[in-house]
């Protein structure tokens, strides 16, 4: 049988393959809710034969948001259309999980066909002023943060846990947790962000504290039979920035806080640090984590073809393929790598004259 068609196990949680449908920001809530759109993109990828299907990024906080129209999990009025969407997720095989974020000082903007001029929603058109760990903007085209006070790092904190907790009611059976991309939980992370002097600030102990301590509200919450995963930037690409031995290192620590599996991007946390994009660029990091720290990993990254999928998972780089822009284009992709990889996969009866 070919890899990519392999039954995985977390923890309780066996998905049908490894193949697994990336967050992708849908930028169509309103307040947070999902809504029939959200339902027929993530189940049309479910009947599409992934493995596992993320909600987009979904956000904790109201300010967490990256735009006014991302999905939310901050109010348990959420819960019910995500649950609908869990529920039909499930029922065509796939395992249904939601990526819990906060989008930090990259919040309040436009969606991304709405670039060109201004990126930053002002308050008076219906946007915020965003957080973050010290008052640095993303760019001058963005809303300058204000730094958050400890209080209420205890406040975003809770608000991962009551995220998790709504997840769990909705149905959801993995949660992963954004800590990639220049996003907040990423923002502590990396010393070209985290100008803090208290606890949370300067050191790699406190810098990576936050993590650590969402880690452990959602475990608190999140039960031990589901699996827990989480997407970290392994490299900021900037000198002086996070680094990859401090993503081994972290992933290390993560291991012991009852993560499963380490999500393996990079970039986001600077518009001027360049990324040398290009197919599998990201793979490499997955390769490291998983042979570094024994941890399990999902490669990520301009990965398009069921040959590169299966090419990863042999190789032993990576136990899950996450793929997005793919899924965009394709959204039964699962279907036809069965297909050309003559793996074991069943189709929707639905579909099946189609074979």
């Amino acid at each position: 049988m070919a890899k990519l068609f392999e039954p995985i196990t977390l923890r309780d949680v066996t998905a049908r393959n490894r193949i697994m449908v990336s967050p992708m920001c849908q930028y169509s809530s309103v307040d947070g809710f999902a809504d029939d759109w959200h339902l027929v993109h993530l189940g049309s990828r479910a009947v599409g034969g992934a493995g596992f299907v993320y909600t987009e990024a979904i956000a904790v906080e109201d300010r967490g948001r990256i735009s006014p129209q991302d999905l939310g999990i901050y109010k348990d009025e959420h819960v019910e259309m995500l649950t609908r969407i869990a529920r039909f997720i499930e029922r065509f095989g796939a395992v249904p999980g939601t990526q819990l974020a906060h989008a930090g000082r990259k919040g309040s903007t436009v969606p991304p066909w709405e670039r060109g001029g201004p990126d930053g929603v002002p308050v008076e058109k219906g946007g915020w002023i965003p957080v973050a760990p010290s008052a640095l903007p993303f760019s001058d085209s963005y809303i300058a943060p204000r730094a958050l006070e400890l209080h209420e790092i205890r406040d975003v904190i809770d608000a991962f846990a009551a995220g998790a907790r709504r997840s769990l009611a909705a149905g959801m059976k993995i949660i992963e947790i954004h800590a990639a991309h220049g996003y907040l939980i990423h923002e502590f992370l990396s010393p070209l962000t985290n100008h803090r002097t208290d606890a949370y600030g300067g050191s790699f102990t406190n810098r990576t504290r936050l993590a650590l301590e969402v880690v452990d509200a959602v475990r608190r919450v999140w039960p031990e039979r589901y699996p827990l995963q989480i997407r970290l930037s392994v490299t900021d690409w900037a000198d002086g920035g996070w680094s990859e031995d401090d993503s081994v290192e972290l992933a290390r620590m993560l291991r012991d806080h009852g993560v499963d599996v380490i999500d393996c991007s990079s970039g986001g946390l600077s518009p001027q640090a360049p990324r040398p994009l290009g197919p599998l660029y990201q793979v490499p990091f997955a390769r490291r984590i998983r042979a570094d720290t024994g941890m399990k990993t999902a490669a990520v990254g301009l990965i398009t073809t069921a040959a590169e999928a299966e090419q990863i998972l042999a190789d032993g780089s990576a136990d899950i393929v996450a793929m997005a822009r793919q899924f965009l284009r394709d959204p039964y992709f699962g279907l036809h790598a069965s297909l050309e990889l003559k793996g074991e996969q069943k189709w929707p009866n639905q579909y099946l004259r189609a074979l």
